[in-house]
């Protein structure tokens, strides 16, 4: 048999699916495991819960709360009873405006702390420069920095961004810095005995290593952007989720509030997500390992 034929004989491999085509095939996957449907039923349960306590029961208490019969008729509502659903130009207004504050913040504290986080693993003396301040501001509670954020910034968007840009910054310096720490000192060695420069080996070495526990600290970054946002507007904004919350509470309009709630939950979810998928997609020779294991 000739070598032309030989070669025609071996069946050729097939490529392994990329891009869009990668991301439906891991979602057939997934359906053929009990994950998406454990999660399916655990949103039952807490949404039949709520049911049951607010409007089923109408438990002590609870029964001042909207329950998610109440809510929904609202939400999909096009004349929604106490102003606010899918279809009022508002609710989307301050859905806009607190995801554009999160982008503004949330890139600032990336572009700042991973950085900072590389170089404070990186070196030792910026470490024992930057480490202390960072430990002696990180317990303050946000809302302890409102007043002098107000002081120090005039107007209403730079405040309530200085406040979600402080918080991440922490998570995601001190993250990054655990990342190049985890990274194996034979490494270190390794690149040296091959003649590696300073900067080859932060390059090849540190940034890729600490890669994993960089995107993990994004993920709670963005989280704790979330949170501390909704907590900065509500005292100094006058536009986006927490204003709308706290807004609705001082009208006593209750529906409005947890639409703002719900809605809070579910937009910073998908932030999350979409900076897992960025992380993914950086890092495949990470998920391929997981994968490997099993995970």
């Amino acid at each position: 048999m000739s070598q032309t034929a030989a070669t025609t004989a071996i069946p050729q491999q097939s490529k392994a699916p990329t891009g869009l085509a990668l991301f439906f095939y891991r979602m057939g996957k997934s359906f053929q495991t009990p994950t998406p449907y454990l999660t399916i039923l655990g949103i039952f349960l807490w949404v039949f819960t709520w049911w049951l306590l607010c409007e089923g029961l109408r438990v002590d208490r609870f029964d001042k709360i909207p329950g998610p019969v109440a809510v929904s008729k609202d939400l999909f509502s096009t004349t929604p009873f106490q102003g606010v659903s899918i279809f009022t130009e508002n609710y989307w207004n301050h859905i806009y405006v607190s995801c554009w504050r999160i982008a503004i913040a949330f890139s600032i504290a990336t572009g700042i702390g991973v950085p900072l986080g590389l170089f404070m693993g990186w070196s030792r003396r910026i470490r024992d420069y930057a480490f202390p301040i960072l430990e002696t501001l990180r317990p303050i509670p946000i809302l302890a920095w409102v007043p002098l954020s107000i002081l120090m910034f005039p107007g209403f968007e730079a405040p309530v961004i200085f406040l979600a840009t402080l918080a991440s910054l922490f998570v995601t310096t001190l993250n990054t810095m655990l990342g190049v720490d985890s990274i194996d000192e034979a490494y270190f060695r390794a690149a040296g005995c091959l003649g590696s420069s300073n900067w080859d080996i932060f390059k090849n070495v540190v940034v890729p290593g600490a890669l994993p526990f960089i995107f993990t600290g994004l993920q709670i970054s963005i989280g704790v952007a979330w949170f501390s946002l909704v907590a900065a507007e509500m005292v100094s904004g006058d536009h986006g989720l927490g204003y709308l919350i706290v807004d609705s509470y001082m009208n006593n309009v209750t529906v409005p509030m947890v639409i703002g709630m719900i809605t809070l939950g579910f937009v910073g979810w998908l932030t999350s997500v979409m900076v897992r998928m960025l992380g993914n997609w950086l890092m495949q020779w990470h998920v391929k390992a997981l994968a490997l294991q099993g995970r």
